[in-house]
């Protein structure tokens, strides 16, 4: 499985908080432990498409904030 595939009945998640989002990885990452302890390779396969959508709003939002706060920190040097 492609590690960046994302699920394709996640809806749009811009209008999640950055909290939500995380908050949503975190359960999400128990849930995958659980998938994988049962050896329940369909759920865990489930969940890490869920998971890869996640952590690309994640991640988008992380690269946002930093080009904001980028141009700050170069003038704090």
């Amino acid at each position: 499985m492609n590690v960046h595939t994302t699920h394709p009945f996640i809806e749009d998640l811009s209008d999640k908080s950055v909290e939500e989002i995380q908050n949503s990885i975190s359960s999400l990452y128990q849930k995958l432990m659980f998938a994988n302890r049962t050896n329940n390779q369909h759920l865990a396969n489930q969940i890490q498409m869920v998971l890869n959508s996640y952590n690309n709003e994640f991640k988008k939002r992380m690269d946002e904030l930093y080009k904001k706060v980028k141009p700050k920190i170069e003038e704090l040097k």
